[in-house]
């Protein structure tokens, strides 16, 4: 009993740590997962092929809550493994992504069916047991399953606003060397900036989801102490938007085709990785 799913990275559009109140973009990094079912009950054993120096708590948590979910936590362990081109502890949703793939992988091993918003929030709550995120960044699981621009309030786990952006914008992302774990975030600090961070939550569900975007960036990036310049120059250089992805250091740069080799010289003067995605509209799959 094998099964195998895919999910996608997403990128901040609203930071939902300093509020409850989120907004994120699909991109098409993907996470796949292979779950392989056993006969021995309560052993999950897992393996990052991609990044096998981290934790693999994750994957034990969400595999055990789909198990309890149909009842069946009794009578099988399991096997998995998962593989990323999402860079882990960026800002890039590689939790979401990862949660995402292994719930559907275990539901398809198991033969079982459920609802696209179940799978989402048995990911989220294992997310929140295994102490990879401090929302249970619903926002991001949402933007990595759905594809497109989610705008939710995370707190109530409620999608609020879909948008499917009509641009074929080219995604760069700009990734630091260093790793930056959500869950060792300073989160009382970037609680003095919720009434801004709501104010921009508003503008996102009206439809002004880049501006909103590039302003989440900045506030972010004062917050948490990241150089903001990195953002003004994406934007001097033609950028449609630019911010801190999720609490950093990776910074996420919307661009029109004609200005990705301007914007890419301007940010890769930060030093570390730029990588080169688009805007994702699938959906996580089965596969």
């Amino acid at each position: 009993m094998i099964g195998k799913a895919v999910a996608y990275g997403a990128v901040t559009i609203v930071n939902a740590i300093s509020c409850g109140l989120g907004a994120a973009l699909g991109v098409s990094l993907r996470t796949e997962a292979t779950v392989r079912l056993t006969n021995e009950p309560g052993r999950i054993e897992g393996k990052i092929l991609s990044d096998p120096s981290e934790s693999t708590i994750l994957i034990e948590m969400v595999v055990r809550r789909v198990l309890r979910h149909f009842n069946l936590e009794g009578e099988y362990g399991a096997y998995v493994e998962t593989k990323s081109n999402i860079p882990i502890a960026r800002g890039l949703k590689s939790s979401s992504a990862a949660a995402n793939a292994i719930a559907l992988a275990t539901v398809s091993a198991l033969n079982e069916n459920a609802d696209d918003l179940t799978v989402v929030n048995i990911g989220v709550d294992a997310s929140i047991e295994a102490g990879v995120t401090v929302t249970g960044a619903f926002d991001d699981a949402c933007a990595s399953y759905f594809g497109n621009i989610v705008v939710t309030d995370n707190l109530g786990r409620r999608i609020l606003k879909c948008f499917q952006p009509e641009e074929d914008y080219v995604i760069l992302v700009h990734v630091p060397r260093e790793k930056s774990y959500t869950a060792k975030s300073d989160v009382r600090r970037m609680r003095v900036i919720a009434d801004e961070v709501k104010a921009i939550h508003r503008m996102a569900l009206l439809g002004d989801y880049w501006r909103a975007m590039t302003i989440n960036g900045i506030l972010y990036s004062a917050v948490l102490g990241y150089n903001p310049n990195i953002v003004i120059d994406a934007l001097a250089n033609g950028a449609i938007a630019a911010g801190l992805s999720g609490k950093g250091p990776a910074v996420a740069v919307v661009a029109p085709k004609d200005r990705v080799s301007d914007i890419r010289g301007a940010i890769e003067r930060y030093g570390g990785e730029i990588i080169e995605t688009s805007i994702n509209r699938e959906k996580a799959k089965i596969i």
